[in-house]
């Protein structure tokens, strides 16, 4: 084996090491399950919105369309 050889070993052995160590600690686990909170909170108020808009559009036009005939 040549030096190259051992040289491409010994970052790889040092990668696989410092990816187990990532994988095992689990400090920043709470934030990333803080962030999923917040991402699905933001989801379903923007399907709220959406369908909240729809109907808050209805009631004006409704408004609107019975200021006319009363007009």
């Amino acid at each position: 084996m040549g030096k190259n050889s051992m040289n491409l070993n010994n970052t790889l052995l040092k990668l696989s090491i410092k990816v187990k160590t990532m994988l095992s600690d689990d400090r920043g686990q709470d934030l990333v399950e803080y962030a999923l909170v917040v991402a699905i909170i933001a989801l379903g108020a923007t399907a709220a919105m959406s369908t909240l808009s729809t109907d808050i559009n209805a009631v004006f036009t409704n408004i609107a369309s019975r200021l006319v005939a009363a007009g």
